[in-house]
């Protein structure tokens, strides 16, 4: 997504964000309602040219929107209306930003319960297994496969360990990709999550886990060297031998033992 539709989808969800903060627990409704509203217009291209058609009166358009989904909350009629006055360089932006709307509003949600943070752990920790977990990951992923066989798979690896929000979250990822790979969708999970409670992620690889005292004294030293809070998401790698690798966005700071002896190595062939 890009240009025209970018700006869109940031200027009508910077206007929604303050809808879910205060929608309390009420955000796991709106999300799923959003949800609805996605799946509508990946089945019908027809809708979505019609909602997307510049040519046509914003008007026409929220009045249709009102027709179809007139029973929704109005909270979602209301952020779905904002969405087709936008402007939209390809048609299915406009799903993909609704999308995005429903994931806020999970989030919004878990931050006012004060679980924010434990979403961000458990996204992470399951980013891990499904990494380490081909078997798994390719069950999950296999789009061959129904959407409850898929479900019946996460259900059987995760169900009943994990926070609503995650939860919600993960079976949305899962049962319709909408043509994404579920490893970077939950990325992108992640990221978002983060960028919710205003920190940033720090992906942590290291031989054995880290304890409480290790986990602060990281933070801490990351949130001085980047100005904010640091979320720690580790990562237990008996392979890099000691040490640890520290992942924050796109910059890597490799403290592992395996990375000093192949650095050694390196200078010895050269």
């Amino acid at each position: 997504m890009r240009g025209t539709s970018l700006a869109s989808h940031h200027a009508v969800l910077t206007g929604f964000d303050p809808v879910v903060s205060a929608a309390g627990a009420d955000g796991l409704l709106i999300a799923e309602q959003l949800f609805s509203v996605v799946d509508a217009l990946d089945s019908s291209g027809s809708l979505r040219r019609a909602l997307t058609d510049p040519a046509r009166p914003g008007t026409d358009k929220a009045q249709l929107v009102i027709r179809l989904f007139g029973a929704l909350d109005e909270r979602v009629r209301n952020v779905v209306v904002e969405f087709v006055h936008a402007r939209w360089s390809a048609d299915v932006d406009l799903p993909a930003s609704i999308e995005d709307a429903g994931e806020m509003a999970l989030f919004a949600y878990a931050e006012s319960a004060g679980t924010l943070a434990t979403v961000e752990e458990e996204l992470f920790r399951v980013e891990r297994l499904l990494a380490g977990e081909r078997a798994i990951l390719v069950a999950m992923s296999n789009r061959s496969a129904t959407k409850a066989a898929r479900l019946g798979v996460l259900e059987g690896t995760l169900g009943g360990k994990l926070n609503s929000v995650t939860a919600a979250l993960l079976e949305r990822a899962v049962g319709v990709p909408r043509g994404r790979r579920l490893l970077p969708t939950i990325e992108v999970l992640l990221t978002a999550a983060a960028a919710r409670g205003n920190r940033l992620v720090a992906n942590v690889t290291a031989a054995v886990e880290l304890s409480a005292a290790q986990r602060t004294r990281l933070g801490q030293i990351l949130a001085s060297a980047y100005g904010r809070d640091v979320q720690i998401n580790v990562a237990v790698d008996p392979t890099v031998i000691g040490g640890m690798r520290v992942q924050v966005g796109s910059e890597v700071v490799d403290g592992t033992v395996l990375a000093r002896l192949d650095e050694a190595r390196r200078r010895l062939v050269g």
